[in-house]
């Protein structure tokens, strides 16, 4: 399957699975929300100190499994995980950044104050997917 034609499908929809490696070399899954940018990368909210987190830092060999509803297509996604910085002071650079992830899922937030300080609080940072290459079934 061509990148661009699974990019196309997984921009289509908004939920997916993320596998990163354990120490161990076993996949860990994770349902999770995400955006696809003009740019091909795919960005996904996530918390310091979590299992995904932690395995992406640490081997940043990823990939996003995504489905159509009827479950008879799918893509997955295969690429390099990046990490912002964690969010530490509201409306930081990486703040910035979850909040524009924020609109590409969801839309304007009804008070920006409160999502960067539950950001923060959270210890929030975005996850970057790289694309290397794909497949699937999608017709």
């Amino acid at each position: 399957m061509e990148l661009d034609t699974a990019l196309a499908f997984v921009r289509d929809h908004r939920w997916g699975v993320l596998v990163t490696l354990k120490s161990d070399g076993r996949p860990q899954l994770s349902n999770i929300g995400y955006a696809v940018g003009d740019d091909g990368i795919i960005r996904i909210s996530v918390t310091a100190g979590r299992a995904k987190t932690a395995n992406a830092g640490r081997d940043p060999r990823v990939s996003l499994h995504v489905t159509r509803e009827d479950f008879y297509a799918y893509a997955v996604i295969e690429g390099r995980a990046e990490l912002s910085a964690v969010t530490t002071e509201p409306g930081d650079a990486a703040g910035q950044e979850l909040a524009d992830l924020y609109r590409a899922m969801a839309g304007e937030h009804e008070d920006w104050d409160d999502y960067f300080a539950a950001m923060v609080h959270d210890r929030r940072q975005v996850l970057r997917i790289h694309t290397d290459r794909a497949y699937g079934t999608v017709p």
